[in-house]
């Protein structure tokens, strides 16, 4: 049908390795496009750190079902090689079927607009992971949705303008949204309708929060110097209360945040990814077998980008995973893209206990070091170059009109100044409270931060 419709060129995916790839590759290996939706965020998150310079950075993806947070370092996401299908509890490792493909490695859990709040026999709240979904959605959605869900907890709270949700095109019913609340969550715990839809707030951004920092943690890593990449349709609506609660101070709202992993897929480069294990000991590596492996690896990876990406030019990465002999986990290390020569063997040591005392914060000293496995990712060459974001001369914005909200610091009813995203140009800048109103999302900026606009359009929100 495409090609009846004159369309000739290649037709691609997006894997879940973060990169793009042909169709007939896609068909041969369908499990490589397991999550591709989500990498495509974590992708836009990785150009925006490459163009704000940013060596650290989480990205924030919040939808109507899921929040994804990854780890993003010196402007790459955080890769793994391990991925669960099929879980039984889908939001609890170790509960699915283990699969060994390239995957951007983010942490998911079931909190999104649709997640539905609850009490239970014990008198606790708790947000999700069951969610209301599209059909019938939240109750404000006015679609047969009775349950309470973390969208009406955002109506009742004000930080949804009914008036302007989706231009309109969803109509959305305040006194729906109070009576879920109050019935699912107020009467159980004798609290007012504003009084629950906070604590139903609460409860998913620090359970999303907690999942941040766990994440982090298991990866070696710290949240609270990070700016954090928010997107997605609640993303901007959460990102100040998550950030909040992990101590992230800086936040960015890049352009056309509800569609951000669409927007990655178009910065996502045509690549693919191989690993094969070749067991060694560093101490006598067959330099010759490795380089071998590496032929016949970069031979294959390139025969499927060529598929995509007809006599594009291609950069390679390799990498070896190693440990120390006898653990279970291995760490990855970056190798030149070239053959090895044994005068990179030093250096080779030397990058494996930098990056293992980095995670564990020692090495481990008379210990062997094995190679498990090698893997190669050839890509096309980035074609697009990096934007300069700059500051841009700060002046103070005037707000559209104002609004009654409920304050994400206080809990008391405060007077938030509305701006339309559309007529914000570089430069302008305001203090919280504010709403930030877009077609398809809201940005909320909190009483104890600021906001203002770079020269790339992105909305910047620090902490005050």
């Amino acid at each position: 049908h495409l090609l009846e419709q004159g369309l000739s060129c290649p037709v691609l995916m997006m894997t879940s390795g973060g990169g793009m790839t042909a169709l007939e590759t896609a068909s041969r290996y369908p499990i490589r496009l397991v999550e591709s939706g989500p990498a495509g965020g974590a992708i836009l998150a990785s150009r925006i750190a490459v163009d704000a310079n940013l060596n650290a950075a989480v990205s924030f993806d919040m939808g109507g079902t899921t929040a994804k947070l990854c780890l993003i370092d010196d402007g790459r996401p955080q890769t793994s090689r391990r991925f669960e299908v099929s879980r039984a509890a889908r939001f609890i490792k170790g509960s699915g079927m283990p699969v060994r493909i390239p995957v951007v490695e983010m942490i998911e859990i079931g909190a999104g607009g649709g997640s539905i709040a609850a009490v239970d026999h014990l008198g606790r709240l708790g947000v999700g992971p069951q969610s209301a979904g599209s059909e019938p959605g939240p109750a404000a959605f006015a679609r047969g949705g009775t349950r309470a869900t973390v969208t009406d907890a955002d109506v009742v709270l004000g930080f949804i303008d009914p008036e302007r949700f989706a231009e309109g095109r969803i109509g959305i019913d305040i006194e729906a949204a109070e009576c879920a609340v109050r019935h699912d969550v107020g009467e159980k715990l004798g609290l007012k309708s504003a009084h629950a839809a906070r604590g139903i707030s609460e409860i998913v951004d620090e359970n999303m929060a907690s999942a941040g920092r766990m994440h982090a943690a298991e990866s070696g890593k710290d949240l609270g110097d990070r700016t954090m990449i928010a997107f997605g349709g609640n993303g901007p609506l959460h990102a100040t209360r998550v950030a909040r609660c992990i101590g992230v101070d800086r936040i960015i709202i890049p352009n056309n945040p509800s569609v951000g992993s669409a927007v990655g897929f178009l910065f996502a480069p045509v690549s693919y990814e191989i690993v094969r294990s070749l067991y060694s000991r560093l101490d006598d590596l067959d330099l010759q077998r490795v380089n071998t492996l590496f032929d016949t690896l970069v031979a294959e990876a390139e025969e499927v980008v060529n598929a995509g990406a007809p006599g594009a030019l291609t950069e390679q990465q390799r990498t070896a995973f190693m440990r120390y002999h006898g653990q279970g986990h291995e760490i990855e290390v970056r190798l030149p893209a070239r053959r090895l020569e044994g005068s990179d063997l030093p250096a080779l040591r030397a990058a494996f206990e930098e990056e293992y005392r980095r995670q564990f914060s020692r090495v481990v000293p008379g210990m062997d070091i094995e190679i498990l496995n090698w893997s190669t990712r050839v890509s096309t060459a980035a074609s697009v170059p990096a934007i300069e974001v700059e500051d841009a001369k700060i002046e103070h914005a005037e707000p559209a009109m104002t609004r009654t909200i409920t304050c994400d610091v206080s809990g008391a009813q405060i007077e938030a100044r509305v701006f339309d995203r559309a007529e914000l140009k570089p430069g302008d800048s305001f203090a919280g409270p504010a709403l930030v109103i877009e077609p398809q999302t809201s940005t909320l900026v909190s009483s104890d931060f600021s906001a203002r606009v770079d020269s790339a359009g992105h909305v910047i929100l620090e902490r005050m």
